[in-house]
């Protein structure tokens, strides 16, 4: 390449030159994605045993000489397959956006500007920008870099990182691997680089390996375990009274012929069968979770990981970072303090220990502090950089070796006490110094230490930062303020029984002041990062349960602190954002990585990612999530009461004799009510807003079962309800005009579909009542529109010719009137339960408050310290 093409490429591709690229290269990916065919997509549909048995009873239908009623039930099926179909759509087209939003995205040089791509775009010749926590998505050529240090164990299998440099300065090597090349699935653990772009996708060395290797197979959740745990056991359930149905029909029915006898029977049990499988449950899942998922990337969380919107609900320990979670991320240098009473030099020897191309808030905040003084970039970075002391966790300083102003100067900057340790400083300074430094940290602010060491020569540069002999220069404090919303988020989260832990980097007196601005419970109790190297994993496990700040921590600790909740039984979020926080966002039950400042690895180990960085969208999310179980428990709850009177229907009557003709419901009619089932459970209920108290009610236990026995039980006594409602009139009617069995069929299918619609109104909540559950829920087209559509449908089958095909009759005004009135108190009568359940909340309320009361007086005296805050903490506990 000339010189000139060679300048030409480090300025990037236009727009027209990627296309065209991409046409030829095609996309960054190993694999190209598999399309799902729709005919599979159908054919999956009607293997469920739902469909199994639609056909059988239309085949059935057939076989009796009604081929018009076996034509019904196959627009029937073909209905239902169609809205399966659509829910199906819906789903993969909300997943694939989620999967969007949530790719691998890389920085790039387009038409000479900086912009963000899916790495999937990447082609040969882009100019790929790079840094600390990136995943490299192509290999490429480095022609700039910065302190670059690259993890290539996932290629070489060696664990020690490489040392990057440009192409210009390398030199010739026998190596297969080169230091002027970074190669595609390694990993960035240090400094930033330029990289041209030279082989993408499967021609890259990473794709040469991972080709031909299978993804690994995705495990069911525990939900998904128990939804196909709940529809085995109905459908065994089904099996077994399909045969005693049929067996009772059979013997019912004796006047038929054999053949006949045969296959009324079968169709009986057929019947029964249909609506004794809730396929729904399946359908409820996959159609809650992704809708909620798509709901929470409208508010700035990203959901990574499907399963994990379920284990929202139960968090109880919320595991957060200080900077840029609960602060604003917004670096401001407002105290200096130096040793000699020299501002400007203070300032002039932190600015020369920053970045010359600073990415870091607080290196950034140091620069503009250093402008506004009148010490301008142009000054501090115009003499030579001859090596750094890169910062790492363990060292947690850094500095620079110049040759500034004809001198060769060290200046080193980080924690103050790490940088006392290298300092010529005799005890009185010391003393004077930490002082200082407790003083500043008491106020809030990030304390930064400064020194700086004059080098005679530079062959008497010291290997490592260690070595130096700094002169103690001053202190730096940066103010970064808490965000406005966290004092109210914290009290949230107390109310909500999860406790909210602060684990940082910083000092712990910055921390415990920060804590206590945001009223954080035991805001004074601080672990270091020395102290956990001390610690046995069992004495963690014991300070964890009273502890809520842990400071000058390293992302190693994480890992510990995470893993000691777990084992007291929390169930555990937390947030990172460095390339060392992602096993500790693994470990963790619910991984938080941050979507603006996080490193591409986190968000890749991550189950969330949090776009706005802002910890109110982690309570906003945890009550989303909780919101999205409620619902899937509520839908779980309205199938089995739906169900009930639709199978108890087909179980009893060859029990009272009634003959096959005369039935309450059909094989036609059970397939109608799947119809209206589906919307409501998958559409209806999916909308419901969260209730008003959500968030006032503990963590639900991890292991709590979608549908307990307190909540299989009024979902028993619901349908019990409502099947002796319609089952009833139709028994009623029937006896007293046998031969009308169409009107007794049509008051019973009536009344269980206002009851539907009514149920929906009264289980939206366990707590308010079904008027304000409407109020809330009449702004919402949707359920409109399905209610709508409901009940339009009931009067086209009832006073429409259809009423013959379907076997119904036209009802008059006051039977109309009648079965809508039957099928509200059939679900009304649920109300007062809840005004029971209310009467004893508010006599547990009152006993809470007086606690409360008696608390906050111990606050007063013994315990002055505690905040209000820390008082109902500490009635919750007990």
């Amino acid at each position: 390449m000339t010189n000139q093409n060679h300048t030409k490429s480090h300025l990037g591709l236009t727009t027209e030159e990627a296309h065209e690229l991409q046409k030829k290269f095609g996309k960054n990916q190993l694999t190209p994605e598999k399309k799902d065919n729709f005919f599979i997509k159908v054919l999956h549909i009607l293997s469920e045993p739902m469909f199994i048995l639609l056909i059988v009873a239309a085949v059935i239908y057939f076989l009796l000489g009604e081929p018009r009623d076996g034509a019904i039930m196959l627009i029937f099926v073909i209905g239902i397959i169609s809205i399966d179909i659509i829910q199906e759509w819906k789903t993969d087209k909300t997943l694939n956006a989620l999967k969007e939003l949530s790719a691998p995205h890389v920085k790039v040089i387009r038409d000479e500007k900086e912009t963000v791509i899916l790495s999937a775009d990447l082609v040969p010749g882009d100019v790929m920008l790079i840094n600390e926590g990136v995943k490299i998505p192509a290999d490429g050529e480095i022609f700039k870099a910065s302190d670059l240090c690259i993890d290539e164990s996932s290629l070489t299998g060696e664990a020690e990182g490489v040392w990057k440099v440009t192409v210009e300065s390398s030199k010739p090597s026998s190596d297969y691997w080169r230091k002027d090349y970074c190669y595609a699935g390694t990993l960035v653990t240090q400094g930033s680089a330029s990289v041209l772009v030279d082989r993408i996708g499967a021609a890259t060395e990473y794709g040469k390996i991972g080709t031909n290797v299978a993804q690994a197979p995705e495990s069911p959740t525990p939900l998904q375990k128990q939804t196909r745990g709940l529809v085995k056991l109905c459908s065994g359930i089904a099996a077994a009274l399909f045969i005693l149905v049929a067996v009772f029909t059979y013997f019912n029915i004796a006047d038929h012929e054999f053949v006949d006898r045969i296959i009324e029977s079968i169709l009986s049990g057929v019947t029964l069968a249909m609506a004794m499988i809730p396929e729904e449950f399946p359908v409820i899942l996959t159609v809650f979770l992704s809708m909620g998922a798509w709901r929470l990337a409208k508010k700035n969380s990203l959901v990574h990981k499907l399963p994990s919107v379920e284990t929202l609900g139960a968090v109880s320990v919320l595991c957060v970072d200080k900077t840029g979670t609960i602060t604003k991320n917004e670096m401001t240098v407002t105290e200096m303090w130096s040793m000699d009473d020299d501002e400007l030099g203070l300032l002039e020897i932190m600015g020369l220990a920053c970045e010359t191309e600073a990415y870091d808030p607080m290196e950034k905040a140091m620069l503009s502090k250093c402008e506004k003084v009148g010490i301008s970039k142009e000054h501090l970075f115009s003499g030579k950089l001859i090596t750094e002391y890169p910062f790492t966790n363990e060292l947690k300083m850094m500095g620079h070796v110049w040759n500034h102003e004809d001198e060769i100067i060290i200046a080193a900057k980080g924690s103050p006490e790490k940088i006392l340790s290298i300092c010529n400083i005799d005890n009185k300074e010391r003393k004077l110094i930490e002082d200082k430094m407790v003083n500043l940290s008491k106020e809030g602010l990030r304390v930064i230490a400064v020194g700086r060491m004059k080098v005679e020569s530079s062959d008497s540069i010291p290997q490592s930062i260690k070595e130096c002999k700094l002169t103690f220069c001053g202190l730096i404090g940066l103010s970064d303020p808490p965000r406005e919303t966290v004092k109210a988020d914290i009290e949230q989260c107390v109310k909500a029984g999860i406790r909210v832990v602060m684990i940082t980097g910083d000092n712990g007196i910055t921390a415990s002041a920060i804590a206590k601005k945001i009223g954080m419970i035991n805001s004074n109790e601080i672990i270091t990062g020395a102290d956990l190297d001390k610690m046995s994993d069992e004495e963690l496990r014991e300070h964890v349960k009273s502890v809520s700040i842990f400071s000058r921590v390293v992302p190693e600790h994480k890992m510990r602190i995470v893993k000691a909740f777990k084992e007291n039984g929390e169930i555990v979020a937390m947030t990172g954002d460095g390339v060392n926080d992602a096993p500790a966002l693994k470990y963790a039950d619910i991984g938080i990585a941050m979507g603006r400042r996080g490193s591409e690895v986190s968000r890749e180990a991550a189950d969330l990612i949090l776009m706005d960085d802002n910890f109110s969208t982690i309570v906003d999310t945890i009550k989303d999530g909780r919101r999205i179980y409620d619902n899937i428990r509520k839908a779980v709850g309205y199938v089995f009461t739906i169900h009930i009177p639709i199978a108890a229907a087909s179980l009893f009557a060859p029990f009272l004799g009634i003959n096959p003709s005369s039935l309450l419901l059909l094989p036609l009619h059970v397939v109608l009510l799947e119809l209206i089932i589906d919307p409501t459970c998958s559409i209806v209920l999916e909308r419901q807003p969260a209730e008003e108290n959500i968030m006032d009610r503990k963590p639900r236990p991890a292991d709590e079962k979608l549908i307990n026995g307190k909540s299989l039980m009024v979902s028993v006594i619901q349908g019990i309800v409502m099947f002796a409602a319609s089952f009833g009139t139709y028994y009623f009617l029937l006896k007293e005009n046998p031969q009308n069995a169409e009107l007794a069929r049509t008051m019973g299918l009536a009344i269980i579909i206002f009851a539907n619609l009514f149920l929906v109104q009264v289980i939206s909540s366990k707590y308010d009542y079904v008027f304000k559950s409407f109020r809330i829920l009449a702004k919402d087209k949707v359920m409109w529109i399905v209610n709508g559509i409901t009940l339009l449908g009931l009067i086209l089958i009832i006073y429409t010719p259809l009423n013959q095909i379907l076997k119904l009759s036209a009802l008059s005004l006051e039977q109309f009137i009648l079965a809508a009135t039957i099928g509200g108190i059939s679900v009304f009568w649920y109300e007062i339960v809840k005004f029971v359940r209310c009467l004893k909340i508010n006599k547990q309320s009152k006993i809470c408050e007086n606690c409360i009361y008696r608390l906050n007086n111990q606050c007063s005296g013994k315990h002055n310290e505690w905040s209000k805050l820390e008082c109902i903490n500490k009635v919750n506990v007990r």
